[in-house]
């Protein structure tokens, strides 16, 4: 007997997901798929069942357990009637489109009693996130002391604004930061180039470590990610994310990705498999659904308070629950 899932969505992620359970996931299988449009719905099912309304999918007995990829401002909707139906959920970052939504979440799944919800913050799964996790875990590098991220994409599209650059790619180092620390931040403070981008992001941490952050959405080189983890005793950082260097015209190289797909895959597909022996063994693992809320509850301080350019004191109207210790 296999995990029946279904995923809401079939965008780029939505479909990703589908593909990954179809192909490269043990112990599931793609039950259903839904998206309004249904043609779209069809290509990524490849024989199963399509629905056109999430709500439908998430209550038909054929589906055990939920993938949420649907359109941002939807999430919180369905991962709420997911809590309400019992059924474990992975539903991509962000978890709400608001602070507000994201506490609505957690205070629907304290109030069961049990822990349903992953939110998916892939770098968790990513081996050299996961390798410098365990550098400061086992006490390799000491203490750490300094955190520095670099998030840069290849260009960004008009639609997408300042504000987005935290909402939609910044949050990823703000999970990734509080996870390879074990800490909670407790300030921050943005800096812009002129137009906004690229931005330069500190923040401290309730022990007062430092974390830099570098956004830049137009880079104009490709997609690249970052990070070193300074330590009392050392340090740690990612090599560059390749298997092949090309050796031509006097030159050693090696090419960027255009967008997060490439460089993350392999991060995703450990994602969806942890997931699965989770829920199969009763367990959850990777962001919950506090770590959804905190992230777009700073998110949304940052951007309230980046016109001012001062600091930024970050504050939650909820102490962490006890589900979530």
């Amino acid at each position: 007997m296999t995990l029946a899932v279904g995923v809401i969505g079939t965008g780029v992620m939505g479909a990703e997901h589908a593909r990954l359970l179809r192909s490269s996931t043990s112990g599931a299988h793609l039950a259903a798929v839904c998206d309004a449009d249904e043609s779209r719905a069809k290509a990524a099912a490849q024989g199963a069942a399509v629905f056109t309304d999430a709500h439908a999918l998430i209550a038909s007995a054929s589906v055990q357990a939920v993938v949420i990829a649907s359109p941002d401002a939807t999430h919180a909707e369905y991962a709420l009637a997911c809590l309400a139906a019992g059924k474990p959920v992975l539903c991509e970052k962000p978890i709400a489109a608001t602070a507000a939504e994201g506490l609505a979440i957690v205070q629907a799944e304290a109030a069961l009693g049990r822990r349903l919800v992953t939110v998916g913050f892939m770098r968790r799964f990513d081996p050299a996130y996961v390798e410098m996790h365990s550098a400061r875990t086992s006490g390799r590098i000491g203490n750490a002391v300094l955190l520095h991220n670099i998030h840069r994409n290849l260009s960004a599209p008009d639609w997408f604004t300042g504000a987005m650059a935290v909402t939609n790619s910044f949050v990823h180092e703000i999970d990734i930061s509080r996870w390879l620390l074990g800490s909670e931040m407790v300030t921050a403070r943005v800096t812009s180039a002129p137009g906004g981008d690229p931005m330069m992001v500190t923040m401290q941490s309730d022990k007062g470590e430092i974390v830099s952050t570098e956004v830049h959405m137009n880079a104009g080189y490709g997609y690249h990610v970052h990070a070193q983890m300074v330590g009392r005793l050392g340090t740690v950082e990612m090599a560059a994310p390749t298997r092949v260097l090309t050796n031509l015209a006097a030159t050693q190289s090696f090419d960027f990705p255009p967008n997060w797909v490439p460089r993350f895959t392999e991060a995703y597909r450990l994602q969806m498999q942890a997931w699965v022996d989770a829920t199969l063994a009763g367990r959850t693992v990777g962001a919950s659904a506090w770590d959804g809320y905190v992230t777009t509850a700073i998110a949304e301080q940052i951007v309230d308070g980046m016109t001012s350019g001062g600091q930024i004191t970050l504050t939650f109207p909820l102490a962490r629950p006890a589900l979530y210790a």
